[in-house]
């Protein structure tokens, strides 16, 4: 634990506990994501799921690359992860991404992916504004995991045909934003 980061938070007025206890259920909703994103890239079959089954497994590699960042941040502040898996699970920010009744009706697992996004994108948000200003490398990490997230949302947005975001597919790179965190 950096004991000095720790009261440099608290004494910023950041609750620690709160935070904590939010960074390590989006750690959970990071991990677990990433589990069902392979069991949903998996069914994207046929003409339409080939074509997003790359865009799947990029969001997939990122929400386990957020995992990883996430995790010492979270020792560093004094926190730790449970040590039961499925208590893990429970516990995450947001809701299985789990594959619908219909393993083949691609829209249907556009719609699960696009809303882990936004549980994702409203989780990093919140963390974001009860960071900003205080605890500054939590902030800088949320941030980075918050653009990452919401290019995902985008991505997944447009194929449902929910309009234009201005986003673009990354080629041979994962986690612009994060990557520096997992150095």
């Amino acid at each position: 634990m950096a004991r000095v980061a720790r009261e440099m938070v608290e004494n910023a007025g950041v609750d620690l506990d709160k935070l904590l206890r939010l960074l390590i259920k989006n750690a959970s909703a990071e991990l677990t994501t990433y589990y069902y994103y392979t069991i949903l890239r998996v069914h994207l079959i046929g003409l339409e799921g080939e074509g997003l089954k790359e865009i799947a497994e990029v969001a997939r590699v990122e929400d386990r690359n957020h995992f990883e960042a996430l995790v010492p941040r979270i020792y560093e502040l004094g926190g730790e992860l449970p040590q039961d898996m499925k208590e893990f699970h429970d516990m995450s920010a947001c809701p299985p991404a789990l594959l619908p009744e219909d393993p083949t009706d691609v829209r249907e697992i556009l719609k699960v992916l696009v809303e882990a996004e936004r549980c994702a994108v409203r989780g990093y948000t919140q963390l974001a504004k009860m960071t900003a200003g205080k605890d500054h490398r939590t902030y800088e990490l949320v941030v980075a995991i918050l653009h990452e997230e919401i290019e995902h949302e985008s991505w997944f947005s447009e194929f449902l045909g929910e309009g234009p975001s201005g986003h673009f597919m990354r080629r041979g790179e994962t986690s612009p934003f994060v990557s520096k965190f997992l150095r």
